[in-house]
């Protein structure tokens, strides 16, 4: 296992400039509160999707949301550590530091179609020659943002179990492979498109549709969302190398800080959102909100990916 060292201190300056776009203070009154977002697709307008769940919060806690794209998660977490966010659409790892530091507190946990739990997975093309996970040594490997969860951290950990030295990844380089990181879509793209990269590690939203059903372990077929009759309809058709055990979705997080009152209001809305209250009307499907509702929960929830982060010998640090 890599010794432990202090991820978001090296990799949250880097990201802290991507908040250029970030106002000074938070909103422009008492009752404004500011949502901070992170897209995982780089072709998708998260501000558009979102724009229905901010005019539901703001029908139902009397507030007004002052949303802003964020550049990466580590962008994220630099602005509640500096007071520029209130809500955000979160990883579990900034959930994670945010808990740990008594920074921010989850306010629910993201469900999609019935299932609040999803999956990493590990592609590649099928004429690849890539068989198994040992077989990516020396080669190129493609993930999303380095503080996703299922986009980087998990697919880490799968080929940390599967024998390969994963070295200081993700804020520095692995040993036995390559890495790239960028988000989801690229990642997939990336892996379709570049001789050189072989494999991809995302979310299962990103690449399920790409790889036949009968390729899934029972595990993936008995909770996923993705198993909504669409797995193997997407081309270009991709192999499944790995999928990971299933992981507490994705939180949305609140600033420790923000008034009791207005946190209570805010939390009691959004676990009682109903899916038609997401959806918005200008989007096509496969533009819409990728989650639909909220559940209560907390930090406790995500202790498997704490494993994670252990495992990897990550210390999420000052």
């Amino acid at each position: 296992m890599s010794s432990r060292r202090n991820f978001l201190k090296t990799t949250g300056a880097i990201g802290a400039l991507g908040m250029a776009g970030l106002s000074g203070c938070i909103g422009g009154g008492s009752d404004a509160v500011k949502f901070l977002l992170t897209p995982s697709e780089s072709d998708v307008d998260i501000k558009k999707q979102y724009q229905p769940l901010f005019e539901y919060l703001e029908s139902e806690s009397d507030v007004t949301i002052d949303s802003d794209v964020a550049a990466d998660y580590a962008a994220v977490y630099q602005a509640f550590k500096s007071g520029q966010a209130d809500l955000a659409d979160s990883s579990p790892t900034i959930a994670i530091q945010g808990g740990n530091e008594g920074v921010t507190e989850v306010m629910g946990i993201r469900v999609a179609y019935g299932a609040a739990k999803y999956f990493s997975l590990l592609t590649t093309t099928p004429d690849s020659g890539i068989e198994t996970l040992s077989d990516l040594e020396g080669k190129t490997v493609a993930f999303a943002d380095r503080l996703s969860t299922s986009g980087s951290l998990f697919p880490l950990y799968m080929l940390n179990q599967a024998g390969l030295d994963t070295g200081t990844a993700p804020d520095g380089e692995a040993n036995d492979f390559d890495g790239q990181w960028s988000d989801h879509s690229t990642a997939r793209e990336t892996l379709v498109n570049r001789d050189e990269v072989v494999a991809a590690g995302t979310g299962a939203f990103s690449v399920a549709s790409h790889v036949p059903k009968g390729q899934f372990p029972e595990q993936f077929l008995d909770v996923s969302a993705e198993n909504d009759g669409d797995l193997g309809t997407e081309t270009p058709e991709l192999k499944l190398l790995a999928a990971s055990d299933p992981i507490p979705r994705a939180p949305i997080i609140v600033r420790s800080e923000l008034e009791d009152a207005k946190k209570s209001s805010l939390t009691d809305a959004l676990t009682s959102v109903s899916q038609d209250a997401l959806i918005n009307e200008d989007l096509g499907d496969d533009q819409q909100l990728w989650f639909t509702g909220v559940e209560p929960g907390t930090i406790d929830d995500y202790a498997p990916i704490q494993n994670v982060i252990d495992t990897l010998g990550i210390s999420l640090g000052q």
